[in-house]
């Protein structure tokens, strides 16, 4: 955190010149200026003084929330490979999905895979094969989504993907909540 800049910005957020600032808490202009460059750091007591003259707090001061990210590159992202069921491999494209309120997969499922059977749920899941075909299950209800095809689900039965085909299949699916 630069210090610094931070009362540099709070004091132009008051409209206040370094000498009013300086006048308010019976420090030097000199002083202000040092601190807001960074080549002076106030004392504990002389920042709790210099923060109350800005309408602030050392607690409101120091309480940065990180910026949140937005772009997620490849080693981000969480594979598991999956040999026996899937005989392919699911990414979870954003780190933590699981707190936000949809979570995007990438599944890929190799010529017999199918990925483990959901049950019922309260939301939504969203699919769309980027290649090859899978059948979508519901119940006893298979329907064949080809590349290129999406499908758009309110659970109410158990449900997943198989891939019948001798070609690998990939399908982005987007569930919320987060359900993977």
């Amino acid at each position: 955190m630069d210090i610094g800049e931070k009362l540099r910005q709070l004091r132009l957020q008051r409209g206040l010149t370094q000498e009013e600032l300086a006048d308010r808490c019976e420090l030097s202009k000199g002083f202000i200026s040092q601190v807001e460059r960074n080549l002076a750091s106030p004392s504990i007591a002389t920042l709790t003084d210099l923060l109350e003259c800005l309408g602030s707090s050392l607690p409101a001061f120091f309480n940065e929330k990180a910026a949140e990210k937005t772009v997620f590159a490849p080693q981000d992202m969480f594979v598991k490979e999956d040999a026996e069921e899937l005989r392919g491999s699911i990414t979870w494209l954003i780190p933590d999905a699981q707190k936000n309120d949809m979570e995007p997969i990438l599944v890929e499922l190799g010529p017999g895979g199918q990925t483990m059977k959901l049950s019922p749920g309260e939301g939504e899941e969203f699919g769309y094969v980027l290649s090859g075909s899978v059948n979508l299950c519901l119940g006893e209800r298979k329907t064949r989504v080809k590349t290129g095809g999406s499908f758009c689900l309110h659970p109410k039965q158990e449900h997943w993907l198989e891939n019948p085909n001798k070609t690998r299949a990939r399908v982005l699916w987007v569930s919320t909540p987060p359900s993977f």
